[in-house]
């Protein structure tokens, strides 16, 4: 059986004062799941935007995937199917 969908992710960054705070939203159809991640400047480091966008969007991204897999698990219990093995956690640590 194929299964096709198409789910838009909306990514939001906002910057004030050497702090970017990003919003990821996802409308899966039958629930809007949201991500947040922030970004901080230190003072002493140069002002480049980009990077900020870059940390606060990738954390906001991150959370949203782990909100997914928290609700794919969660209904993986509701229908008493086995949980997939934990596998172990890749890149550098968040």
């Amino acid at each position: 059986m194929t299964h096709t969908l198409e789910w838009k992710v909306h990514l939001h960054l906002f910057e004030e004062g050497g702090t970017t705070k990003a919003r990821a939203a996802v409308d899966t159809g039958t629930a809007v799941v949201t991500g947040h991640g922030v970004a901080h400047r230190n003072p002493v480091d140069p002002d480049v935007p980009e990077i900020g966008d870059e940390l606060a969007a990738g954390r906001a991204l991150h959370d949203l995937g782990r909100q997914l897999v928290d609700s794919a698990e969660h209904d993986l219990d509701g229908v008493h199917a086995p949980r997939p093995e934990p596998r172990p956690a890749l890149g550098w640590p968040m």
